[in-house]
């Protein structure tokens, strides 16, 4: 299956969908009323403001189709989804643009008003869905027909793994067993399926497709299965366990796509589509003005970093993101040049490295701002847990192996964990940041953010930063 072309159906068919039910509906309007969209001017007569809108409407309604999350994951939607996201959408888009563009129309009543709001609302959900639907119909009968289907391979080779090959090929429509990587010495499962193991790992996902992976162990203590897991976030793909007791009995085992199986998933954000999509939106477009208004200050301390000590303005460091991928996070340089030498070490507050101007910096944040840069890319996000070196990673995991829970959302420039800690200059600190970002990646929700946004101003307006 190919995830892109699935999207751009959806997009293209909601853009042709729009536009009929625009046209359609100053039809509509000029049938019933006489009405005319622009003041002096007949909704037949062709002109510039007529065509405009009819390019308006449909972008307008593909960006609250984006803002609803229906776009995030399309291959995942049911018939469910498609009618709730549908009637949500079509309801904002036609509240919105009607207000927006006929506030002004010189029409006999507000009956007429109200009921011609209730007309755009009807067109658009009735063209939405249908259109929806003939897409997804044509996605169940692919996977029905095994045209399609999603490439699995099982982490293990023993009685469970075997079992659970038995319930995906009994229950499961989309999902298909590839073959199984063998971790152990326990051998259930017909050893022609078996693929390679995890030093072959890389190559067993490229060559089969590999779209999602199930670790699905006899016996497996936390220390294994977390490291089984950090193999995999790598690559990423869906990665989902056999439960043990603990997630069992705090829930979060769901029963999902494969049937009657229940999995705990490592991948999937415990947030609705339409939130991640929000999330995102909100951190664009924040990030876009803050890098704008907040110019004349960088310029400012940029010059005050260079009076201050030698050596460049932003300083760049390696840190781990969203999925375990490297990317280069961007700070105001605080320290002094060379001040690592190529060995990490933590800061503390009272730390001789760091200049004068940097500890201003370091209490009010300062410091961090020019990483708005970061979450305009995408590689970061307002809220989330904060990034870190690999070096220190490969320390954390030792004491707390479930760090890779992290990788499943982006790293962010304020959470949770920063917050209740602070700055970690040890390692002990940073285990305890990392259970408090757990604890926000599993209650993740906007109005948790904006708590953490507010608590953040508050922070830096009180110079807690150190």
């Amino acid at each position: 299956m190919n995830k892109q072309k699935l999207l751009l159906q959806y997009i293209t068919f909601d853009l042709f969908a729009a536009m009929l039910v625009w046209i359609l509906f100053m039809i509509f309007r000029k049938t019933v009323n006489d009405a005319q969209v622009f003041e002096d001017v007949n909704v037949f007569v062709p002109n510039f403001n007529y065509f405009s809108s009819l390019i308006i409407y449909p972008f307008t309604c593909l960006f609250i189709h984006y803002l609803s999350g229906f776009y995030l994951h399309p291959e995942r939607k049911n018939q469910v989804q498609i009618i709730f996201t549908s009637i949500l959408s079509s309801a904002i888009i036609s509240i919105s643009i009607f207000f927006a563009l006929m506030l002004d129309d010189i029409v006999i009543s507000y009956e007429y008003y109200y009921y011609s709001l209730l007309v755009l609302f009807g067109l658009q959900l009735v063209f939405t869905y249908i259109s929806r639907t003939i897409i997804w119909a044509g996605v169940r009968n692919n996977y029905r027909s095994k045209r399609w289907k999603t490439n699995t391979i099982i982490v293990g080779t023993g009685k469970n793994a075997e079992k659970m090959a038995k319930e995906i090929e009994i229950n499961s429509q989309k999902n298909f067993v590839t073959g199984f990587i063998q971790v152990d010495n326990a051998i259930s499962v017909d050893k022609e399926r078996i693929l390679g193991n995890l030093a072959q790992l890389g190559s067993i996902i490229n060559e089969q497709q590999v779209e999602e992976a199930i670790i699905s162990l006899d016996n497996a203590d936390e220390q294994r299965l977390f490291s089984y897991i950090n193999e995999l976030y790598k690559y990423n793909i869906d990665i989902r366990f056999t439960p043990r007791l603990y997630e069992i009995l705090t829930g979060s085992a769901r029963i999902g796509s494969i049937g009657i199986n229940p999995l705990v998933s490592i991948t999937q954000i415990n947030m609705s589509d339409f939130e991640i999509s929000i999330k995102r939106f909100i951190d664009i477009v924040i990030s876009t003005i803050a890098l704008l208004l907040m110019t004349p200050l960088f310029i400012y301390f940029g010059i005050a970093i260079k009076r201050d000590s030698k050596g460049p303005v932003f300083y760049k460091q390696e840190r781990i993101g969203r999925y375990g991928i490297p990317f280069d996070i961007i700070k105001f340089r605080t320290m002094h040049q060379g001040a690592e030498n190529g060995v990490p070490k933590l800061s503390s507050a009272d730390d001789e490295r760091i200049t004068r101007i940097g500890r201003i910096l370091r209490k009010y944040r300062i410091d961090e701002l020019p990483q708005f840069w970061n979450i305009l890319k995408g590689e970061m996000s307002l809220v989330g847990p904060r990034p870190e070196r690999r070096f220190y990673i490969n320390q954390i995991i030792g004491e707390a192996p479930y760090y890779c829970l992290l990788y499943k959302i982006r790293p962010g420039l304020t959470s949770w964990g920063p917050i209740k800690i602070g700055y970690s200059d040890t390692i002990e600190k940073m285990i305890e940041r990392l259970n408090y970002d757990i604890i926000y990646m599993e209650n993740m929700s906007l109005f948790n953010d904006i708590k953490i946004l507010v608590l953040t101003v508050e922070i830096i307006i009180k110079g807690k930063g150190v």
